[in-house]
């Protein structure tokens, strides 16, 4: 089974190579293609992508930042995996976790697997409890609309069977496009499972990017999708 890690950065010169050398380990592990989307970084983030291209196996880059969203859709565009597997490049999601979220597919037929925050025994950095709260309305909004028991619908780690993820399509250029994702594909009846992962918030200090607003946009896009009849 081929995976494509599907990875967006912006602004990450701190972080970017680390994230890199702990994806490209597990290539001894699975078989995986690292495609990297640069969605316009203006801090050094480039040419450390430069420095490191052994580590990847394709480049996306721009010069005009369009969002998280628009970056996974052009990296969808080169997979060429089974599944595909959304990764964050600022460290708060460890690569160390692929195992636990790519056995359902192997043992239990899986077509969706979220990685929860929020479940499991894996180390969790506590931060910000106003992020919590919208967290859990969020989820407790697009649970009542799909009616699935998510527990983290926000998380980053989402695996998704490419076969799964070329029957929608998806057009959110910012954050709302992890809403407008689990909207659609859970209009499809898909087998879903969610694991516990291991969690290292950073601080807006330390170049945490989603803000209070991101919450609210989240919000209107559940009713959006909820509410509009031609989702594809």
């Amino acid at each position: 089974m081929k995976i494509s890690i599907v990875i967006p950065i912006f602004n990450e010169k701190d972080y970017v190579a680390n994230i890199l050398k702990k994806v490209n380990e597990k290539k001894k592990n699975f078989n995986l293609e690292i495609i990297v989307i640069d969605d316009g970084s203006t801090d050094g983030t480039k040419k450390i992508l430069e420095d490191y291209k052994n580590l990847y196996d394709y480049l996306i880059s721009y010069e005009q930042n369009r969002g998280k969203g628009y970056a996974l859709r052009e990296g969808f565009k080169k997979c060429t995996g089974d599944i595909i597997l959304i990764q964050d490049a600022d460290l708060e999601y460890d690569p160390e976790d692929y195992r636990i979220l790519i056995d359902p597919f192997i043992n239990k037929n899986a077509d969706l697997v979220l990685g929860s925050r929020f479940k499991g025994d894996g180390p969790k950095r506590l931060l910000n409890f106003h992020h919590r709260i919208a967290n859990f309305i969020i989820t407790l909004l697009v649970n009542i609309f799909t009616n699935i028991n998510f527990s983290d619908v926000e998380t980053c780690y989402k695996v998704i069977k490419k076969s799964k993820l070329d029957k929608i399509s998806l057009k959110e250029d910012g954050f709302s496009f992890e809403i407008e994702l689990i909207m659609k594909l859970s209009k499809l009846k898909l087998n879903i499972y969610e694991v516990g992962i291991s969690y290292s918030g950073r601080t807006y200090e330390q170049g945490k990017k989603i803000r209070l607003k991101d919450a609210f946009t989240a919000i209107y896009s559940i009713f959006k999708y909820r509410i509009v009849n031609n989702w594809f």
